[in-house]
């Protein structure tokens, strides 16, 4: 007798996996930067755009799927033909890919989030030498925020090329993190149907909090006027473009087979259409939420910033012309430096090389993203607030939360095919399946910890996902357009919703999405072509900051294997399904003569 398939408690439930899943880091760091790099407001034209044009059609077919086949994504594209098998096994093994260095952020996070509990942020000062007559010049040169990342943090070497051990605090980090995705996934939908509740929920909670607080901070509307004030020039840029699709697609986690896996959970005629609209609008919406957050503390640090490059002009011009404290203030150091130029020439070519350059456009226009915004930028910011151990307490509790919500659907789009073919499970339970897959994603993740992990971190982070899931999703509405048939997947959606799609998604599906994947797929290819050798950012602890290097000829080697692993899996496992129907077709002609 066949087990019955589990399933969501109620739809909400499934609502709330799939926003915990699609509302993710993101959201919170990615999207800021991208708007701040293609012109604030005017970014949400093309964003918004192709949330209309691909984001939310192939959203709603991924669920569609699921949904239909209640299956996996290996045994739902299976199921569509026995040569589209390889699909699934991609998306399966970029999910893996993606849960290796996944959890590392979270790690990341509960090593902020445990040094947070101190009566000074130990990112809010530098440490003292080892002779104990000054600061370490390292965090001087950098900034104690930076040092604090990449040296307490990280224990950074100076290239890839340097391994040296593992961080034990970071590998500790590492499986606490792993041992709480466990327990979350550990019953499947019966445990990750209750932890969604607080995941989808509570980083609402802190980024409302964030909001009041991060608005009424001095600055702040500095950097909230900056986000939505649109540089409409840049629209005739077609990386804005891009990079608004490349945003929708990633950020709605199309490709992994974690929305598959999720709606397979769904009753039959679950509205799935309606969902995900609602889904999809949620994830946006939460961009722009988020972004609103982010520049109100963004502009509160390059505000603080300003002011302190203020300061330091003024007391360099008291001390260098013997003037009055009340001479010079904040407010008019730029038309006295004007002034003394004039009056004082030959004096003010002496401090000259010393004048700092002070703007406060410049420090909003520096863009920063990924890492560097969650992890630097935002700690800066806190540092300087008062209370700030509360603030950075809430800051990280939120980081982790939207990690782990992620780290929920990641781990689903491989525990859920495995679990459909019956791979180890006649000889092992679900639990202990699950808990191989995370011990697996553990041990293998512990070289994200080594003094090197971090640039295999971002090898896996710029290309293990990108040029693959591209492919996978492309390949995936070919394949229910053409292989399967529009409108043999039209009568299945109106068999689950009784009724038949509108001719928007009919249209969606069949040529305006493809259109866009197969584009963006050639534009990464020629990316990469016309990119050169591809380098990485090294930390150069004798200048305090990173330089560029060229990756050696193994790590172009690795990044060459990791493109192919994923791309390969399609071909590889439609030849082994012909090869399989050969040798069916022999053996049967065989028996017959025989």
């Amino acid at each position: 007798m066949t087990e019955a398939r589990p399933s969501w408690d109620s739809p909400m439930q499934f609502v709330l996996a799939c926003v915990s899943y699609a509302v993710g880091l993101g959201n919170v760091w990615r999207f800021p930067y991208l708007c701040q790099m293609h012109g604030g407001g005017g970014f949400l034209i093309p964003y918004l755009l192709m949330l209309i044009l691909e984001g939310i059609p192939l959203f709603c077919m991924e669920l569609a799927i699921g949904q239909k086949m209640r299956l996996g994504s290996i045994g739902a594209w299976t199921a569509i033909s026995p040569y589209l098998g390889g699909l699934g096994i991609a998306s399966v093994v970029t999910s893996m890919y993606l849960c290796l260095y996944y959890n590392v952020i979270n790690a990341w996070s509960f090593w902020y989030l445990f040094h947070s509990f101190q009566s000074v942020l130990p990112w809010a000062e530098c440490p003292v030498n080892a002779n104990r007559t000054g600061y370490l010049e390292e965090c001087e040169v950098a900034s104690p925020t930076q040092y604090f990342f990449y040296r307490e943090t990280l224990n950074i070497s100076s290239s890839i090329d340097e391994n040296g051990g593992l961080h034990m605090g970071q590998a500790l980090c590492l499986l606490l993190a792993w041992i709480i995705v466990y327990l979350f996934i550990v019953r499947g939908v019966k445990s990750t149907g209750v932890v969604v509740y607080f995941t989808a929920t509570f980083p609402y909670v802190v980024l409302i909090i964030y909001l009041i607080r991060g608005v009424t901070l001095h600055g702040a509307w500095n950097g909230v006027k900056y986000m939505f004030t649109p540089k409409l020039e840049q629209l005739a840029n077609p990386q804005t473009w891009i990079n608004a699709a490349t945003q929708i697609f990633f950020s709605l986690g199309l490709g992994f087979g974690s929305l598959i896996a999720f709606s397979s959970y769904n009753h039959h005629n679950n509205d799935f259409e309606k969902q995900a609209v609602i889904i999809s609008l949620i994830n946006s919406g939460t961009s722009v939420f988020a972004s609103i957050v982010t520049f109100s503390i963004y502009g509160f640090k390059a505000t603080f910033n300003y002011e302190s490059c203020l300061e330091r002009m003024r007391l360099l011009c008291l001390n260098a012309f013997d003037l009055s404290e009340e001479s010079i203030s904040a407010g008019n150091v730029t038309e006295w430096i004007h002034y003394l130029n004039i009056t004082h020439p030959e004096s003010f070519a002496a401090i000259a090389s010393k004048i700092e350059h002070c703007s406060l456009e410049a420090e909003l226009d520096t863009a920063v993203e990924g890492t560097g915004l969650a992890f630097i930028v935002y700690s800066e910011a806190i540092k300087n607030m008062p209370l700030s151990q509360l603030w950075s307490v809430l800051y990280f509790i939120m980081l982790l939360l939207l990690g782990m919500g992620s780290m929920l659907g990641n781990v689903t789009a491989i525990i859920t095919p495995l679990a459909d073919i019956k791979l180890l499970s006649r000889s092992l339970s679900s639990e202990s399946i699950n808990g191989l897959v995370c011990l697996l994603c553990l041990l293998l993740g512990f070289g994200f910890t080594s003094r090197s992990g971090n640039y295999w971190f971002t090898i896996f982070n710029e290309y293990a996902a990108t040029l693959s899931l591209l492919f996978i999703v492309f390949l995936e509405v070919i394949s229910v357009c053409y292989v399967y048939g529009l409108r043999r997947f039209e009568r299945d959606i109106e068999d689950m919703l009784g009724h038949r799609p509108n001719w928007y998604w009919k249209v969606m599906w069949a040529v305006v999405s493809p259109l866009l994947l197969f584009s963006l797929f050639i534009f990464y290819i020629i990316n990469y072509i016309q990119g050169g050798t591809p380098t990485y950012q090294a930390w150069d602890k004798d200048l305090g900051r990173s330089v560029v290097k060229e990756y050696p000829v193994y790590g172009q080697v690795f990044i060459a294997l990791l493109l192919l692993s994923a791309l390969s899996c399609v071909p590889l496992a439609a030849l082994h399904a012909v090869c399989r129907r050969k040798q069916r077709g022999t053996a049967i002609r065989e028996h017959r003569h025989a």
